[in-house]
């Protein structure tokens, strides 16, 4: 759980993060994007007319922009959900401030509001100390070369004098949120505006992301690339009034996606997909399943799936800087050394240097870690309780939460500066530890060999998105390990240590047995002679019990086959299927797999490795009571992950035992 710790000595609250017991099966709605929302704020002050906003996310950074904007005419009502907003947009009938514009601790909203300061002509914006502290100067640069009079190079920054200009150069390298305040206002420039942007840019989905929303208000923005640099053209078209719809936060989306990674099982975030304005949506692919998650994309959600052990990667992340920190507490949690690079510029343009500070939290914690000359280097290892420093950063504060989940608790220092973007952010972790299962979501299906039991659970697993074991796979591995060792069969003691030597890895299509890839030698035949001899021998069986158990647990569920996972490994499976065909009917389709031209001395194997199956002392081949007997000699591949899926989603028809009869 997480609770507060009372206050520490400079008086502010701190919050202890405790793991959660159990994995996730959490599906979550998080608030709408905070770089969407004030964009589309922006715009829609702009705009003539009244302009509804669903979906936002009404954090400390979108009501400092409502504040700021209410001071050059733009009002706007706050539904009683607080997700709407009514902004009754003004074009160019903006009026000068009588007072400061105050941007408090947000970046965008300074970076913003600039701009719009400049289509007025007079004004003055500051914000939080914090804010003061990050760098204006190319921004004000900019405006000056527009013809803007402006004064100062950090907040509070005063102007006096409009923009009359319609072409500059931008140095891209420093902050994506430089060419967005100038995009923004650029519809109202009064001949357009052509960007030129120089240098390497950095966080470009975010401009992309400007340029969609300007374009939904009716912008006409066009981009070329000549040898000084990108040029972009905005036409002075000024924006229409719209009904639109904000997005989940793709980088709040990071928290909960990385939890699952960590912990195990499965969260699922609705609303954000693969049709994402935000280059952070791209998180789940790009970071967390190179780090050996599962992740399923599709238009309307992202899920992950995890196992709770993390491999160490390298990334790029100078197009997601907004990621860092999530990425320094996966690295920690990771077997192995991670890395990040291209994130160099966050050092002065975030709330807080995340670099350097989430090298300092790590190494506070107990997790080796060291900055490098564009990111920072971590070798994952056990952490220690520490009170993590967030320096005034929601994210850091939010990421490092996330290290407490697993392995031990940490303590959060200042934990209410999550309000920037996420106020809800506590409240979010309380609700996926709630979530937490402590047994498996298991569907098991047994049956002999050849009946199709391998197909079906792959099949079964892709549409119902749980993790696949082919527990066959696991007894053929160690029957390759027995074969390697030169262990008789006949001499079960050493069979059965053997097993328990071996170090099984069993990843998605691939089997490795003691570091070495035997994804395909253990269907040769010599593995598939021995392994009914190995797979009774009552060691084996016990070794393999364990560890398949183990493996579904970190998972959170599974779809398993074998011949013995519904009546001895998963007794309370929540579905059992005994998956059946006729000898003659397994003796084709082993045929047609294996390439073998005697039918008939297949089914003769096949037979005689069912009378083994069954009659094996230990956990034999058999009908669980409670299983769904499906009998698939003349039904389709599609027939039966269709009828399965049905049963897994709606439940048993009560026809339990008469699926061979509708199978026939």
């Amino acid at each position: 759980m997480s609770h507060d710790a009372g206050a520490p000595a400079n008086g502010t609250a701190a919050r202890i993060v405790e793991p959660i017991r159990g994995t996730l099966d959490a599906e979550v709605t998080l608030p709408g994007s905070k770089s969407i929302t004030n964009r589309a704020l922006i715009t829609a002050a702009l705009a003539e007319g009244v302009t509804t906003l669903s979906g936002v996310g009404l954090s400390d950074d979108t009501r400092a922009m409502i504040g700021a904007l209410s001071l050059v005419g733009v009002e706007t009502e706050i539904a009683p959900d607080e997700t709407t907003l009514t902004v009754h947009g003004v074009g160019k009938g903006l009026r000068s401030p009588e007072r400061e514009l105050d941007a408090n601790m947000s970046g965008t909203s300074a970076r913003f509001l600039l701009p719009v300061l400049g289509l007025i002509g007079s004004g003055t914006l500051t914000g939080h100390e914090q804010m003061r502290a990050r760098p204006m100067a190319t921004l004000c640069q900019a405006l000056t070369d527009l013809g803007a009079v402006v004064d100062g190079e950090s907040l509070p920054i005063a102007v006096s004098a409009p923009v009359t200009g319609d072409s500059v150069s931008i140095d891209a390298s420093v902050s994506s949120q430089f060419i967005s305040a100038l995009l923004l206002a650029a519809p109202l420039f009064p001949n357009g505006l052509k960007l030129t942007l120089t240098g390497t840019p950095v966080s470009t989905p975010y401009v992309s992301m400007t340029i969609a929303v300007m374009e939904s208000f009716g912008a006409s923005v066009q981009g070329e690339d000549r040898d000084s640099g990108q040029v972009i053209t905005v036409s002075p078209t000024g924006y229409s009034a719209i009904e639109y719809e904000v997005e989940p936060d793709a980088s709040t989306a990071t928290y909960p996606l990385a939890a699952a990674a960590i912990v195990g099982g499965r969260v699922r975030v609705n609303g954000l997909g693969s049709n994402s304005l935000q280059g952070d949506a791209a998180f789940a692919e790009r970071v967390l399943v190179p780090m050996g998650a599962r992740a399923f994309v599709d238009e309307g959600s992202i899920e992950v799936r995890g196992n709770g052990l993390l491999d160490p990667v390298g990334v790029d992340l100078g197009d997601m800087s907004d990621t860092a920190p999530t990425f320094a507490a996966l690295a920690a949690k990771a077997d192995g050394v991670s890395s990040v690079t291209g994130i160099g510029f966050i050092r002065t343009t975030k709330e807080s240097d995340r670099v350097q500070g989430s090298v300092d939290e790590l190494n506070r914690i107990g997790v080796a870690a060291t900055v490098d000359e564009d990111g920072f280097t971590v070798t994952g290892g056990v952490h220690q309780n520490a009170t993590v420093q967030t320096y005034e950063d929601h994210r850091m504060a939010m990421a490092f939460a996330l290290v407490g989940l697993t392995g031990g608790p940490v303590t959060i220092h200042d934990p209410s500066c999550v309000g920037k973007t996420f106020p809800g952010f506590w409240e979010l972790l309380d609700e996926l530890r709630a979530t937490a299962r402590t047994t498996p979501r298991v569907l098991a299906i047994d049956g002999p060999a050849g009946s199709g039991k391998s197909t079906i659970a792959k099949r079964l697993a892709e549409r119902l998105r749980l993790p696949h074991l082919d527990t066959g796979a696991m007894y053929r591995a160690v029957t390759y390990a027995v074969l390697k060792a030169g262990v008789h069969l006949d001499a079960a003691d050493q069979v059965g240590q053997a097993a328990v030597d071996a170090e099984i890895i069993m990843r998605a299509n691939t089997v490795v047995v003691n570091g070495e890839n035997v994804t395909t030698a253990i269907r040769e035949a010599e593995v598939t002679a021995a392994v009914s001899v190995v797979a009774a021998n009552p060691e084996v069986r016990r070794v393999l019990v364990d560890a398949q158990r183990a493996w579904a647990t970190r998972r959170g569920g599974a779809v398993i086959e074998g011949r013995d996972i519904g009546t001895a490994v998963f007794p309370d499976a929540e579905l059992k299927v005994y998956l059946n065909a006729s000898v003659e009917e397994r003796a084709r389709r082993r045929a047609a797999e294996t390439g073998e031209g005697d039918i008939a001395a297949m089914a003769k194997a096949i037979a005689e490795r069912d009378h083994l199956d069954m009659t094996r002392e230990t956990d034999p081949l058999m009908v669980a009571d409670d299983a769904v007997e499906i009998d698939s000699t003349a039904m389709t591949v599609d027939d039966v992950v269709g009828r399965v899926a049905d049963i897994w989603a709606h439940g048993d028809d009560g026809q339990q035992g008469q699926q061979g009869q509708q199978g026939q």
